[in-house]
This record gives C-alpha cells, sequence and structure tokens, in this order.
C-alpha cells in the first residue's frame, strides 16, 4: 500500500513542516530539485525559452557535425613523399613555419575529359602548375614562388607509394613530369631536392576546381594590355580589366601563348596576377572571418583537391585558412624561379645562376623576399642545418675522394681581377688541379655552389678557402664545384654572416600590386 504523500517528505504520519524543504537543500545527499515540485509549476516563457535554446543547440551541433562529415568526405588523400627520408619533425599547423606545394593536374579524368582525351595526361597526369607557398611563423609573410613547367631538373628516385613499384632517377627532364609515373610524392622529392627544403604539406586541384572556386567568389579582376584570343586555350578578352569565372577564367590560367612572348613565364606572370586579384577579392570581402562563406569555398575546394595525409582533415585545412586570414596584402611576395634557355635545349628552361641558388639560401634562411634587409624569424634556421637537400658533408661521408680529379671552375664577380689567379693558386696548393677560370657579373656575396655527388668535395674547397658553411649551396646547373668570388671576398676568407644577394627584381608582384598583363603581339585582335 503506497503511503501517504506528506509520509515521503516528513516521516510517516508527520506533517510538512514549513522551511523542512530549505533544511533538505543544505543536505549535500538530496538535491534541491526534488523538493521543487514538477515542471507544472515552471514560468511558461522559462519552458518555451528552454525549448528554443535546446532546438538551437541540436540544430548547431548537426550543422556542425554535418559539414564535417561533409567535407571530410571530399577529401583525397596520397603520400607526401615518394620514398625520400625526412629530416624534419611534423610541423605544428598552427604556428611553425609551413611549405606547401601547390599543384594544378592536367589530368583529363571524369569531369575534366571535356579539355582532351586520356593520352593527354599518362599515369598521375603533369603538374601544370607548380607553386611552392611558404608561410612565416608569425604568420606576416607568404611567398608563393612559381616554378615553370619546361624547367629542366634532375628527378630522384621515386617510389610509387600506392602500388610499391620503384622509377629510377632521371637527369635532365621537364619538372613537370616528377609526379606522372610515381605521383605527387615525387614532386614533392624533386622540388625539395632542388631548393634544399623540406615541404610539409601538399595541395593539387584539377581544372574543374578553378572554374568552381572562379564562381563560387563571383568572379576574379584580370587585366591585359590589349584585346587578346587564344584559339588554344579559348581565352578571349578586351583591353583592361574584366571580370572572369569558369570557363574563361580556367583559360586565362591555362593560356601559354596569350601572354608576352607565348612562353612558359608569361603563363607563371598571367597566373600569378590571377591569384593576387583573387587573395585581394577574397580579403576585401572578409571571407575567410565569415564561417558561412568559408564553409562554401571548403566544399567547392576540397570536392576537386587531392592533399597529403598529415592535412587530410577539415580542423587542419580551417587552421591553415585562419593563419591567412589577416595577413598584409603587401607581404604576399609571388616570385619565379630565375631561369634561362636551356643550353641542350632552347625549348626549355634551366636555372640561371647564381640567382637561382640565392632565391633558394634566400628561402632557407627564411628572409622577407619583399624586403632582403629585414631582419629574419628567430626560429628561422640556418642555411647549413635547413638544406635538407644538401649533401653531406665530409665527416658525413664514409668514402675519400681524389682532389687531383675533381672538376673546380673560379667565376670572379669581386671587381678585382687578380682575385682569380690568387683563388687559383690557393686550390692548386691545396691539392685540386682540375682549375678552370669563369668570366662573371659582379656580386657582393661569396659562395660555392656544386652538383648533385659533389657535396663534400664542396664543403672542403670552402674550407681551404675560409668560406662559410652557410654560403655553400646546391645548384642544379653546376656540373662539379663552383666557387663564385663576391666584392666580400679579402685576405682568401670571406666575412661570416654575409648577406645572401638577391636580383633586384625577384618579386615579380606582391597581392597588393594591380598588375596589368601584356598581351602577345601574335595574338591581339581589333
Amino acid at each position: 500500500m503506497s503511503r501517504p504523500r506528506e509520509d515521503r517528505a516528513g516521516g510517516a504520519g508527520s506533517p510538512v513542516r514549513p522551511g523542512s524543504a530549505a533544511r533538505h537543500t543544505d543536505d549535500p545527499a538530496v538535491g534541491p530539485a526534488r523538493h521543487l515540485g514538477s515542471a507544472r509549476g515552471m514560468p511558461a516563457w522559462l519552458k518555451i525559452g528552454t525549448a528554443v535554446v535546446s532546438i538551437l543547440l541540436v540544430g548547431v551541433i548537426a550543422f556542425g557535425a554535418y559539414w564535417a562529415i561533409r567535407l571530410q568526405g571530399n577529401i583525397t588523400k596520397a603520400s607526401l613523399g615518394a620514398g625520400s627520408e625526412k629530416t624534419e619533425g611534423a610541423v605544428d599547423d598552427s604556428r611553425d613555419r609551413m611549405q606547401i606545394l601547390v599543384l594544378g593536374s592536367d589530368t583529363r579524368d571524369g569531369k575534366n575529359s571535356q579539355y582532351g582525351g586520356a593520352g593527354d595526361s599518362t599515369g598521375y597526369g603533369h603538374s601544370d602548375v607548380m607553386m611552392l607557398l611558404d608561410i612565416s611563423a608569425d604568420n606576416k609573410r607568404v611567398n608563393v614562388i612559381s616554378f615553370p613547367r619546361d624547367l629542366l631538373v634532375d628527378i630522384p628516385k621515386c617510389t610509387d607509394q600506392e602500388t610499391k613499384r620503384e622509377f629510377p632517377a632521371q637527369k635532365n627532364v621537364m619538372i613537370n613530369a616528377a609526379m606522372s609515373e610515381a605521383g605527387i610524392g615525387c614532386a614533392v622529392d624533386t622540388v625539395n631536392k632542388l631548393t634544399g627544403l623540406e615541404i610539409d604539406h601538399f595541395m593539387m586541384a584539377d581544372f574543374n576546381s578553378v572554374k568552381e572556386l572562379s564562381n563560387t567568389v563571383g568572379g576574379v579582376d584580370v587585366c591585359i594590355s590589349d584585346a587578346v584570343y587564344d584559339p588554344d586555350s579559348g581565352l578571349r578578352l578586351p583591353k583592361g580589366t574584366s571580370k572572369v569565372q569558369g570557363e574563361q577564367a580556367l583559360a586565362f590560367l591555362r593560356a601559354r601563348h596569350a601572354f608576352a612572348d607565348g612562353g612558359d613565364l608569361g603563363r607563371i606572370k598571367g597566373q600569378q596576377g590571377f591569384l593576387s586579384s583573387l587573395v585581394r577579392k577574397i580579403k576585401d570581402d572578409g571571407t575567410l572571418s565569415n564561417p558561412a562563406r568559408t564553409l562554401q569555398i571548403a566544399d567547392v575546394v576540397t570536392k576537386n583537391l587531392t592533399i597529403d595525409e598529415g592535412m587530410a582533415s577539415v580542423p587542419t585545412l580551417l587552421t591553415v585558412a585562419n593563419r591567412l586570414k589577416n595577413i598584409d596584402v603587401g607581404k604576399v611576395a609571388f616570385v619565379a624561379v630565375p631561369t634561362g634557355p636551356a643550353a641542350s635545349d632552347v625549348n626549355r628552361l634551366q636555372l640561371a645562376e647564381p640567382a637561382a641558388s640565392q632565391l633558394f639560401a634566400a628561402m632557407r634562411r627564411d628572409i622577407d623576399l619583399t624586403d632582403p634587409t629585414a631582419t629574419p624569424s628567430p626560429s628561422a634556421s640556418s642555411d647549413a642545418s635547413a638544406s635538407a637537400g644538401a649533401e653531406p658533408t665530409p665527416s658525413e661521408t664514409a668514402a675519400a675522394y681524389d682532389k687531383a680529379v675533381q672538376p673546380v671552375t673560379v667565376a670572379n664577380g669581386s671587381g678585382v681581377p687578380a682575385r682569380t689567379q690568387e683563388i687559383i693558386q690557393a686550390l692548386t696548393t691545396g691539392g685540386f688541379t682540375q682549375l678552370a677560370p669563369l668570366a662573371a657579373r659582379p656580386v657582393a656575396a661569396t659562395a660555392v655552389y656544386y652538383g648533385a655527388g659533389f657535396g663534400d668535395v664542396a664543403a672542403d674547397v670552402a674550407t681551404l678557402l675560409g668560406i662559410p658553411a652557410a654560403q655553400v649551396l646546391p645548384a642544379a646547373g653546376v656540373n662539379g664545384v663552383q666557387v663564385y668570388l663576391g666584392s666580400d671576398l679579402v685576405g682568401g676568407t670571406a666575412s661570416g654572416d654575409a648577406p645572401v644577394e638577391l636580383p633586384s627584381d625577384i618579386v615579380n608582384q606582391t597581392a597588393g600590386d594591380v598588375v596589368c598583363q601584356q598581351a602577345n603581339p601574335a595574338l591581339i585582335t581589333r
């Protein structure tokens, strides 16, 4: 038989006394909710408010879960490397300096089939666009370094991480072929070897991503000096500024013959102008500070994006986007790797030395390319420790070599002609006899450049001449070792902290510059 209601409050046969609830509330074993009665006593406005808040919370959680699942499901992943050994630990994506290799694939699969047949791209496809995005640790600078697809380089031995098939090293081949056989990781390893950096992440997009992104942001303003029509890409623009999106945006980025002399360097400048305008638009619109717009763009981008496994999560992508939202557009520097016509093929390009090695040295030292005289970030490592692609020093090399047969050239940029013979004499005394002088333009800083396999020789040459290890640099275009004398060389030794010299025009433009592309005279229309 159930007991009277009063018994549950005050004991059998005891009426509920005034103040008893308050005394029980003080008992830690008894929660006050037991004495508030049922919800029937809750004010109507509080019931409604609680219900609304509950619905909103459920909606927010469901919305967040939906987008997290959707974006994560969009992402395609691939391995960061193709067999090379990493010498650096993983970066903290929220606060460390970070290098991201950005690739544009020419694959004709799926939605890209309208741009050609399968025979137009083989294997994993070629990298029609290759840019290295370098974000400073303090989030105040971004360098965007473009590599021409016609650039001849040495590709290291690569292993396809999917099939485990190994591909031998190749010499003097176009850089855009690096990923065609062994995958994106081989392109990463090739750029690491070329620059002496160690790339942290990569992003690869296809043709379709450009169209959808340009549509999502409402078009991108581009400028050209004259009306032009390029039948190969389909680009047709009037003189002056135009807003391009969809197919015309893609045509602008793909156009090879429309700009300058119709070569790859003209196309790179066009791509950099497009990206500069895109950066300004996104920043002016406050896109990265608008969660809804950010999600919309993220949805479009991730559908057409392949990224490395270390970056393949929505939180990581949003972290990187958050780092970029407050950067001054004047500190987003667009650079093309210095090149010249290749000696083996005038239709191809090779690194222009010493400018290319000077650029890579500046990057390894985290120098502000828009202001090379600025003090590097305290977290930046020296050339000696940061040069992941550098050859081992003599102490790390087991096998000795014969100094008498090592090719060493002396390029005199010191402005003092007599220095050539002085340095050759010093090298001869040190045991190097295969020596030759080279004509050279004046430079401020002395450096020792070396080709593949000559790192130990270069280190000994530098020690012999008193040149600091930080000024010993890999250079793909050098056969053997080259001592490039600068005006800093005094008494056979170079100053230990000589600044890295850079060409005055190394930066093509910043994202803050509005640049009008020069049309190829052969394609100008009236």
